[in-house]
């Protein structure tokens, strides 16, 4: 297929929370089972909305985030993933409009300028007849070069206000009602504080799914939807696949990654820049296995570690086993809640379970968000890491976290100074000790920041045993570890 007239659309809203994710979920889904290929994308920094839809269409889910990728980087990525899909349905963040920039540089609706993309609107019409038509004309009066194709009703109560809807809309506006999905608990996912429940804790997760699929084949105009995706105007850029970054590596490393119910937040393009600098992902289940498998390093991703206080103490023998071959310089890359399951304890509703015990501090759960959105970050001398080509002076990642780390000794060591965001105490973020960085920021392998390929250099170097950069900071155990 050329990608140029690949078919393609943008599903948002006018807020959060109006159901964009168990519509593109359930279209997804729908959608294969009529054969389709189907290549999801989630705009902005999110771990949770791409698990669902990962799941639902069977391809793993690509972030296009313009606060961390520059444009170029995210039009070629966007085709890179698409190859061989039938279908690219990107689903937006927050509202149409909404961003950080007051020119909407960085919004939902400037990513469907720079992909021509046309924009199927998901509207929450609870307790909504008349006004929904000021509220349409508004979105699409707001930026003109932003086509808005169609809207999708979700939450309607029943025949009759569908009717009052669809009769208000087609009289006030020119924008076609491609669907109307009534209001169902069975297909809303559970919200939580750090937003949606993840796939990969849903134990009905497929079932769920399936009725998505369901709701939408039968309530959304599917044909008619299609048509407004192949209608999508020919893409702008090049026409030469963007390729990952490519080191000549001969190494063949092993990492360890955990990927269970309570750890499961990854962006795939940091695990495919992994693999393509000589690394082999090795899964492990940190509720279930009995011993970490033999590798030469490990990732510790972010999850809801919280959730399974019990289950992570019970296992005993595993958490031993990490924090032991930490203490033997295991290089190791943690992120929110994998740095929260090295801390000694974590404590959540009143109940404090004991976790690995590799770092000096205990983790402990806030009703609030300590730290929350974009962060910028520059790199201490005490960075493990080889610095790589050109680092990037300022590092942009992004945090979510409602835990604080409590009881840090004063000479902690810290791999960054936060310059936007907060971090561990609001100056700094990256625990350092031995071979492990430990942060609540999520770094992305993306732009200038190739953090991937510098862990696996990290590791490399401490199989062929050399000494990392900053050895004095190497041996010292920290007190209370």
């Amino acid at each position: 297929m050329n990608h140029q007239t690949l078919p393609r659309l943008l599903i948002s809203a006018a807020h959060k929370s109006s159901g964009k994710t168990t519509v593109s979920t359930g279209l997804a889904a729908a959608l294969g089972l009529r054969g389709l290929q189907v290549q999801t994308f989630k705009k902005g920094p999110d771990y949770i909305d791409p698990m669902w839809l990962t799941a639902a269409s069977g391809r793993a889910c690509r972030n296009l985030d313009p606060y961390l990728q520059g444009w170029e980087e995210i039009g070629a990525l966007f085709r890179r993933a698409a190859q061989g899909a039938a279908l690219a349905l990107v689903e937006g963040n927050k509202g149409l409009h909404d961003g950080l920039a007051l020119d909407g540089s960085n919004s939902s609706a400037a990513l469907a300028r720079h992909l021509a993309l046309p924009v199927v609107l998901v509207l929450d019409a609870r307790g909504m007849t008349r006004g929904i038509a000021p509220l349409l004309l508004g979105q699409q009066a707001f930026e003109r070069e932003v086509q808005i194709a169609g809207v999708i009703l979700n939450r309607v109560s029943g025949a009759r206000h569908e009717a009052k809807l669809r009769a208000v809309i087609e009289a006030y506006t020119d924008i076609p009602v491609l669907g109307a999905i009534a209001s169902d608990a069975r297909l809303e996912i559970t919200e939580r504080h750090l937003g949606l429940v993840p796939s990969n804790e849903c134990h009905e997760a497929q079932a769920r799914i399936a009725a998505m699929a369901q709701a939408v084949a039968e309530q959304v105009d599917l044909p008619r939807l299609l048509e407004v995706a192949r209608a999508a105007p020919p893409l702008a850029f090049g026409s030469t696949p963007h390729q990952l970054l490519r080191l000549p590596v001969r190494r063949h490393l092993r990492i360890a990654i955990a990927r269970d119910a309570a750890f499961g937040f990854y962006y795939a393009d940091d695990l495919e820049a992994l693999q393509q600098a000589g690394c082999t992902l090795v899964p492990f289940d940190t509720l279930r296995d009995a011993r970490l498998p033999k590798v030469d390093g490990l990732f510790l991703g972010g999850g809801f570690p919280e959730s399974f206080l019990i289950e992570l103490e019970a296992n005993a023998s595993l958490r031993e086993d990490i924090r032991q071959a930490i203490e033997e310089g295991l290089p190791v890359h943690a992120e929110c809640g994998g740095l929260m399951y090295l801390a000694r304890t974590l404590s959540w509703r009143g109940t404090t379970a004991r976790m690995v015990g590799a770092l000096p501090a205990d983790a402990l759960m806030h009703d609030r968000p300590v730290g929350r959105g974009y962060v910028h970050l520059r790199e201490t001398a005490q960075h493990p890491w080889p610095s790589g080509a050109a680092p990037a002076e300022i590092i942009r990642a992004h945090e979510f976290h409602y835990s604080s780390l409590e009881k840090l000794p004063a000479d902690i060591v810290f791999a960054y100074e936060v310059q936007r965001g907060h971090g561990i105490d609001g100056r700094h973020d990256g625990l350092v000790y031995r071979n492990l960085l430990a942060s609540y920021s999520h770094r992305r392998n993306v732009g200038a920041d190739h953090w991937a390929q510098r862990f696996a250099a990290f590791v490399a170097r401490h199989r062929r045993g050399q000494q990392p950069e900053h050895a004095e900071v190497a041996p010292r155990r920290l007190a209370g570890g």
